[in-house]
Parts: structure tokens; C-alpha cells; sequence
């Protein structure tokens, strides 16, 4: 008998499921995997009695499905597309490398660690770097951090302190620099971010403000989405504006 009460079954129940993913996605919640399966991205069974059953290949489609928002910021779109043609013969899952869990160690030398790229839009940690250990993380200098604020693309706390994706941002605008791209060049990035934040918070907000428990949950999701569908969208932006000015 389970804790609850009720026969043990072949299936895993949701909590069973979450306590398998953990140990690879610390930030998963059963609000989590709820929500990936109103989405259509996973399909338990049920029981008479209305429990999720999950089987082992449930369990494989949800890492899939984690570890594509994690290390490739897919949307949730794309990544039901590929499930679905998988599903139905058009074609195989594409194997996605799986990157470092961690791209910024935070007890990591700077010069260890390669050009990094934010795992989250919304982690949830506290982390907090002092100026000094955010200096020796990134391996830039005070001069260089000072430019880095002057033009906005690295904001201190109130209390002065700095969040570990600043130095995901010093170290990115750190190899810009190689290029002969400056941090000045770079506010146009810092407002077109802004005024990103602007728009997500309009959509999201409501959300938030909503007394269901799992409204949080929900609102975060939809954050990731948006911000994961931003990214997308930038990118291939800059790319087709690239090809059309060199006519490639």
C-alpha cells in the first residue's frame, strides 16, 4: 500500500515521478510536470480512481522535455513538434548535447570556465556576489565593471550586491570585446531588454496576482516560454539582418 492509502500500482504516482527528476532538475515541482502535462507534453495513465500513473517512458519524454527548456532554451512548441512527429513516425527526437548542469561554478576560477550562457530565466536563487567576488569570477577589472554599469548592462542590488548573472553578462560582454565591440555599443541591447521586461511584465502580472496556489508556478512557466520564444526570435532576427546587409 502507498502512503495514501491505496494499492501500489505498476505506474509511478507524480510524486514518484519528482523525486526521480530531482536529482537531475533540483527546480522541477509536480506544479511543474502538472503543467507539462496540460501543455500535451507528457500523457499519463490514470487509475479508476483518478491518479496519475506514469511508465518509464513518461518519466524519459519529461527529461527530454527538461533538459531541452534547460541547456537549449526551446520553446515549448518546438519541443512538442519534435515529440510529435516522433510519435507518429515522421521522424526521430533530435539528440540534444547535453551542456555543463552549471555554466558559471560559483566557487569556479574565471579562467576554468568557457563563454557562458544563462541556464534560467527564473531560478528562484538568492545568490549573492560582492563586487570583489564578482570581479574575480568574471576576470574583469574594477574599470571594466564600472563601464559595464555606466552604459546598464550590470546593476547592483539595492543592498550592493550582484546577482551570479552578472558575471554571465561581464564575461559575455568580456568576449564581445575581442571582436572590437565596446560596452557602449552595447545599450541598445540594455533597452530593447528593458523594454522586453516591459511587455513580459504586462502578460505575466495578472497571472501573479491570482489567489490559486499554483498561480506562481504557472506565471513562471509563461515567463520562460515568452522569454525562451525572445531569445528565438532575436536571434533569427540578427541573423536575417546579417545575411541581407553581406547579401549571404
Amino acid at each position: 500500500m502507498t502512503a495514501a492509502g491505496r494499492p501500489q500500482s505498476h505506474g509511478l504516482s507524480i510524486g514518484a515521478v519528482l523525486a526521480q527528476l530531482r536529482a537531475e532538475f533540483p527546480d522541477v515541482t509536480i506544479s511543474k510536470i502538472r503543467f507539462l502535462e496540460a501543455e500535451g507534453l507528457v500523457q499519463p495513465g490514470r487509475t479508476a480512481s483518478g491518479y496519475r500513473q506514469f511508465a518509464a517512458a513518461d518519466v524519459e519524454r519529461l527529461r527530454f522535455v527538461l533538459a531541452a527548456q534547460r541547456d537549449h532554451y526551446l520553446p515549448l512548441k518546438v519541443i512538442k513538434e519534435q515529440l510529435d512527429a516522433a510519435d507518429s513516425g515522421a521522424g526521430p527526437v533530435a539528440a540534444l548535447p547535453r551542456p555543463p548542469r552549471r555554466l558559471v561554478p560559483i566557487d569556479a576560477p574565471a579562467e576554468n570556465v568557457g563563454l557562458p550562457v544563462a541556464e534560467d530565466f527564473a531560478t528562484g536563487k538568492e545568490l549573492r556576489l560582492t563586487q570583489e567576488e564578482l570581479l574575480e569570477q568574471a576576470g574583469i577589472d574594477a574599470a571594466a565593471l564600472a563601464e559595464l554599469q555606466q552604459y546598464g548592462l550590470v546593476r547592483p542590488g539595492p543592498a550592493g550586491f550582484f546577482d551570479p548573472d552578472a558575471v554571465l553578462v561581464a564575461r559575455t560582454v568580456k568576449a564581445m570585446t575581442e571582436f572590437g565591440i565596446e560596452p557602449r555599443h552595447l545599450r541598445a541591447f540594455r533597452a530593447a531588454a528593458d523594454r522586453e521586461v516591459g511587455l513580459l511584465e504586462q502578460i505575466v502580472t495578472p497571472v501573479y496576482r491570482h489567489r490559486d496556489p499554483e498561480a506562481k508556478s504557472r506565471a513562471d512557466e509563461v515567463v520562460r516560454e515568452l522569454a525562451a520564444l525572445s531569445v528565438t526570435l532575436h536571434t533569427l532576427l540578427v541573423k536575417a539582418g546579417i545575411r541581407g546587409a553581406t547579401g549571404c
